[in-house]
């Protein structure tokens, strides 16, 4: 507040002097005011109920008749001076305000912007194409097949029983019923009996794509899910050869130098035929043969070994029915899940993960090369 001289009784004196030094002070404190806020709290102090003008402009009643005319007159002419510089600062101040905020929030429109939100190739995607390209880099070739298959391609050509329980409603999705002769394919085996039938021996070839099988879908499981085969046809080829191919295979899916082993198992499409299995590579099990499998691995279940994969050397009846001549060529075939690789590779605690659409999924695994 302004120091003001007063009247008798503590009301404020109006005369020249007073309000002329009231009205420099409040045009002192309007000019220096830098905000709107300030220049709010000026108003109060200066032109509010207690200030000099407000009190002496209150005063005037109670002067004598002949003195009020020219105390009104100085203290209107005061007051005036004060509100019309108040309006003149507060349109100066806010165009100031008004320009700056403008400023800071100023979107430069001419620069480069993605309209559409940047996805990426599903991780199932990427890894099938990791996996085509091993196998085009060993000098082997790509091939595929209809998804909806004959009987005969996907299961008796494949020395398959008549009597098989792979063949019953319980495991095969039928395209009309049981029997037609129409299935959606239980495996990609149908794609190397078409190859053979196409191409004839020597071959080699991996066949992935997407098969059903008559499943719920939980954490491991799903009624449809991808499949890498591999086939190979030739004179001389043994197991050495399937071991070795699935050694290289594995070191380029997981790195390093996988240690595996074969256990025996019985398909009907192969003979011999075995499991394979690869050294655990996410407990002390990566380390070799002599040391143990953490017993609380999630990825091993403490066994030191996580399962591959079947495979085998492909059975005589299977060349047979494809044309090919046992006696003369050999071949060996193995079978990979494309959705266990992932899960194994990249953590994936949950296969309803990759199926359930969330692009957030994807884009986690955007940015592998």
């Amino acid at each position: 507040m302004s120091e003001t001289s007063s009247a008798p009784g503590g009301a404020t004196a109006i005369d020249e002097q007073t309000i002329t030094a009231a009205v420099d002070a409040a045009l002192a404190a309007i000019a220096a005011a830098a905000t709107t806020a300030e220049l709010k709290q000026v108003r109060i102090e200066h032109v509010g109920d207690a200030s000099v003008l407000s009190t002496a402009n209150r005063a005037i009643k109670d002067l004598p008749k002949e003195q009020k005319a020219a105390a009104g007159k100085l203290v209107g002419q005061g007051k005036g001076r004060v509100q019309k510089a108040l309006a003149a600062r507060q349109q100066e101040l806010a165009a100031a305000e008004e320009e700056a905020a403008l400023a800071a929030e100023t979107v430069d429109m001419t620069l480069p912007t993605d309209r559409r939100p940047r996805g990426a190739a599903h991780p199932l995607t990427t890894l099938t194409d990791r996996i085509e390209d091993f196998f085009i880099g060993i000098g082997w070739e790509i091939a595929e097949g209809p998804e909806a298959e004959s009987a005969w391609l996907n299961f008796d050509a494949l020395n398959a029983d008549p009597e098989h329980p792979s063949r019953s409603l319980q495991d095969t999705l039928y395209l009309a019923p049981e029997g037609s002769g129409m299935l959606l394919r239980t495996q990609t085996s149908p794609v190397q009996i078409r190859a053979m039938l196409e191409r004839g021996a020597p071959l080699y070839v991996a066949c992935p794509g997407t098969v059903y099988r008559a499943d719920e879908i939980d954490a491991t499981h799903s009624p449809m899910f991808n499949q890498v085969e591999g086939l190979a046809i030739d004179k001389g080829l043994t197991m050495a050869n399937l071991v070795g191919t699935l050694d290289a295979l594995a070191a380029h899916l997981f790195g390093g130098a996988p240690v595996t082993r074969l256990r025996p198992n019985h398909f009907p499409f192969t003979e011999p035929s075995a499991e394979m299995d690869f050294r655990c590579f996410a407990c002390d099990a990566r380390l070799g043969l002599e040391h143990d499998a953490d017993p609380d691995c999630r990825v091993c279940g403490g066994t030191g070994w996580i399962e591959m994969g079947g495979c085998g050397m492909v059975h005589p009846n299977v060349l047979r029915a494809a044309g090919v001549d046992p006696e003369e060529y050999q071949g060996f075939a193995f079978g990979l899940g494309i959705e266990r690789i992932l899960m194994l590779r990249n953590g994936v605690a949950d296969m309803r993960d990759m199926v359930e659409g969330d692009v957030r999924f994807s884009q986690h695994y955007g940015t592998e090369i």
